[in-house]
Order: C-alpha cells, then sequence, then structure tokens
C-alpha cells in the first residue's frame, strides 16, 4: 500500500468550514492532487498523492475517494474544469454511478475559494490566483488571474499580459523559450539565435514566433518567472519541477541579504484599461542586467509593487476591501511577504492560505466550498 494512504483507516483531521449544505467529494486537479470531502460543516483533506502522471498516483487518488466516501454519499462530485485529467475523468465517472451532479470549478476560482474557505471569509472578495497553469473559462492557459469571487460566482477582473508558449507545453519545461518570447515581443528577435545558442531550437525560434497559431498564450505568472530565470541566464532548461522559480528567488534572497534592499522599477509595468498588467517592461530590463542576483531582486520587488498597485486599483474601483491570496506561485516568500505587506500598507484586509498549500494541493477544499454553494443557491 503506497504511504499516501492513511495507516489502519484513519483520516486527517478535519478543517471547520463556516459554510454548512450538502455534501460534496472534490478531486483537485492534476499536479499536487488531493481530495476534499465537506460536509457538516468541516471539510477533510487527504494526503497529496502527487501529480497524477503515474499510475501509482493515479490508484492513490482512487484509493483516498473510496476511503473518504465510507464517511458519507456526497450530493455532488466537484472536479477542474480541464475535462482530461484523471481527476476529471474519476469524477465523472463517480457522479454518474451515484447518480448526482458533477461540478466543474474553474481552477483559479478555486484557488482563491479555498483561500477564503479556510479564513472562514464568505466573500464576496477580491483574489489573485498565481500560478504556472490552469484551464480558462475562454479556454486558454490562465495562471495570473484578478478575481472577483463570491460564493459559485467569480468574475475575472483582469490577467496578466499573455506571453506565447513557444513549442507549447515545451516552454513550461524550458524558461530560455519563454525568455525568447519577450525578446520577440519587444523587437529584439535577432538576439534570440546567440543569446541561446547553447539550446539546439534557438536558431529557428524566432520563425516559431512569428507564427502565432503555433505559440499558444499564456497569463500566467509562473511563465513570467521562468521568463526572468531564462532572461537572467539562471535556469535555461529545468530538470525538475519550478526550478527556474526557485532559482529565481535564492538569487533575489542572497543579493538582498548582501546589499539591502532595492527599489521597483518606476516603469517595470503597465496596466490598461481592461484590468490587463504588463509586466514586460521589467522583463526587457532583465535582459540588459549584467548581476543576475541584483536582477533578480529588482524583478521581485518590483513584481511585488505592480501586484499591489494592480489590486488596490480593483478595490477601489470594486469597494471591495478584503483579498485573497492564492496559488503556487505564493511559495515564493519574497513575493508572498511583501505583496501582503504593501496591501495592508493600503488599508486592504488580507487573507492567506494557513494550514494548506496555496496551490494545488489545497485546490479541492475551495472545490468543494464552490461546489456547496451551488447547490445552496442553485446557481
Amino acid at each position: 500500500m503506497s504511504s499516501t494512504l492513511p495507516a489502519q483507516g484513519a483520516l486527517p483531521p478535519l478543517i471547520p468550514l463556516a459554510l454548512h449544505g450538502p455534501a460534496v467529494l472534490a478531486f483537485g486537479a492534476w499536479f499536487k492532487n488531493a481530495l476534499c470531502l465537506a460536509q457538516d460543516g468541516a471539510a477533510c483533506m487527504s494526503a497529496t498523492v502527487g501529480d497524477l502522471d503515474t499510475p501509482e498516483a493515479c490508484r492513490d487518488m482512487d484509493a483516498w475517494a473510496g476511503m473518504l466516501l465510507k464517511q458519507g454519499r456526497p450530493a455532488a462530485i466537484a472536479h477542474d474544469l480541464h475535462p482530461d485529467f484523471h481527476s476529471s475523468r474519476s469524477a465523472c465517472a463517480l457522479a454518474a454511478r451515484l447518480g448526482v451532479p458533477a461540478i466543474a470549478v474553474q481552477h483559479h476560482h478555486a484557488h482563491v475559494a479555498a483561500v477564503l474557505a479556510e479564513n472562514g471569509y464568505p466573500g464576496p472578495a477580491l483574489g489573485l490566483a498565481l500560478d504556472g497553469v490552469g484551464l480558462g473559462t475562454d479556454g486558454t492557459a490562465w495562471g495570473g488571474e484578478l478575481l472577483r469571487v463570491d460564493g459559485a460566482q467569480f468574475q475575472r477582473l483582469g490577467h496578466l499580459a499573455p506571453l506565447p508558449l513557444a513549442g507549447g507545453d515545451r516552454a513550461a519545461r524550458e524558461p530560455w523559450r519563454m525568455a525568447a518570447a519577450v525578446l520577440h515581443r519587444a523587437g529584439r528577435a535577432d538576439e534570440i539565435a546567440t543569446r541561446f545558442a547553447a539550446q539546439p531550437a534557438a536558431a529557428m525560434l524566432a520563425q516559431l514566433l512569428d507564427r502565432a497559431s503555433l505559440c499558444p498564450p499564456t497569463s500566467s505568472l509562473g511563465r513570467v518567472f521562468d521568463a526572468a530565470a531564462g532572461l537572467l541566464g539562471l535556469c535555461p532548461v529545468m530538470r525538475v519541477e519550478a526550478e527556474a522559480a526557485i532559482a529565481l528567488e535564492r538569487a533575489a534572497s542572497g543579493y538582498l541579504e548582501r546589499v539591502g534592499d532595492v527599489p521597483a522599477e518606476p516603469d517595470g509595468w503597465s496596466i490598461d484599461g481592461a484590468g490587463r498588467l504588463d509586466l514586460s517592461p521589467i522583463l526587457v530590463a532583465l535582459a540588459d542586467e549584467s548581476d543576475a542576483g541584483r536582477g533578480a531582486a529588482r524583478f521581485h520587488v518590483t513584481l511585488a509593487a505592480a501586484l499591489a498597485e494592480w489590486v488596490v486599483a480593483a478595490a477601489a474601483h470594486t469597494g471591495l476591501s478584503t483579498v485573497a491570496l492564492s496559488g503556487g506561485c505564493l511559495h515564493n516568500r519574497i513575493l508572498s511577504q511583501r505583496l501582503g505587506a504593501a496591501l495592508r500598507r493600503q488599508g486592504l484586509a488580507v487573507l492567506e492560505a494557513r494550514t494548506l498549500s496555496p496551490g494545488d494541493a489545497g485546490l479541492a477544499l475551495g472545490q468543494a466550498w464552490v461546489a456547496i454553494y451551488q447547490l445552496n443557491h442553485g446557481r
């Protein structure tokens, strides 16, 4: 039996919820999969079985679902909006067997909802969902989202200006490709082949980026971190998950500890009338940075300032004064600490993940929370 399964039928401790309604079993997503059973004003999370890219992880997920079902019959099954995840397919199959609704919850809506649920805040609230990827309602790859969340409903108030994924999913594993996309967009495509000469595909990548249909867009902050790491030469190709983001944070931390604080780049970002936050200026500036540590520090400080300005503007527009910070990028301590402090200085109440991960390991709680609201209110 896998080590992710509880010994002798024991289950993890309950998380109190300030929300009552029908029982819901939520299946999480693909990365760092974990399930959640919410009922009677409390939630039980499974252990994290890992990414659903191995038969062992998929079997563990299914075994956890069976154990949680023994605690009560759910009135609905919740899952990620992406239809091709093993978690989504299993959720829909189980819902059909039980004759109950299968409720698809958009990935970033669930991220924000998980933080609201854990903090006992009913909403409405603003939410920042910052991660690597999640399927959006428009069919594109989201990951840098400013939302208004009110129970089962959410509104996309804004998002990061999209960057093209040169080579599709491969760009998520090779940060130099995201760096090349920044250079291409800045009119500096002629630098790609020489700057990334060690990469066999570099000579042809500018031509690929010329063909937008072959480079799907993403609003992911995770890919922005990759672009920054690639531009600074910290991690051209990743061997393990989040290697580029970790290298970027480590370089920034080392520089800040040695030298002290650095100012945010005053022209390092822009926000347009549609609520899009464009980080291209700070990224292009990194292409000319000679000190990787200094560049990493400049990037982090500027990013936190840009996100804070973005949220404060949305708070003024909506009249909401509470914001939930969510998504795997919040594992970055420089970002989470600086962003939270900046928002609190502006008088906003900031909610963050407490005992659960802000990333996908806590996602199922948000899915269950959204589904209960939908069942309670019929929408």
